[in-house]
């Protein structure tokens, strides 16, 4: 796997949401939030694995938009957690660079496919 793909970086972002998570709730003790960001910034990479086995480029499209909605959902879940004092500063910043960079990819495959299909 190529390490400026989306899949890679995708799995990469899945595996610190999955640290986040456990910070979340080992150190901070916060369950409500943190399951859904832990939802929302696995499902991005779970939806391109999907869009991998598309039976058309429809159906690829609507899978990487998919992935393109739960980025913008992770966005706002880490702010919310930023805004109550859950997530310090510094790995909110270094967490959302991520997520901005999944963000515009996903951003313009979408574009790209869309003008494919047309």
């Amino acid at each position: 796997m190529e390490e400026n793909t989306a899949k890679y970086k995708s799995k990469k972002f899945a595996i610190q949401v999955i640290e986040l998570y456990k910070f979340l709730v080992d150190k901070k003790k916060e369950f409500v939030l943190s399951k859904q960001i832990l939802r929302s910034g696995t499902s991005i990479g779970a939806n391109l694995a999907e869009a991998e086995c598309a039976i058309s480029k429809k159906d690829f499209l609507a899978k990487v938009y998919i992935s393109l909605k739960e980025c913008s959902e992770t966005l706002y879940w880490l702010e919310l957690l930023k805004d109550t004092d859950f997530l310090p500063a510094e790995l909110f910043n270094q967490i959302n660079e991520k997520c901005l960079e999944l963000k515009k990819m996903l951003s313009a495959t979408v574009k790209t496919m869309k003008a494919k299909i047309k």
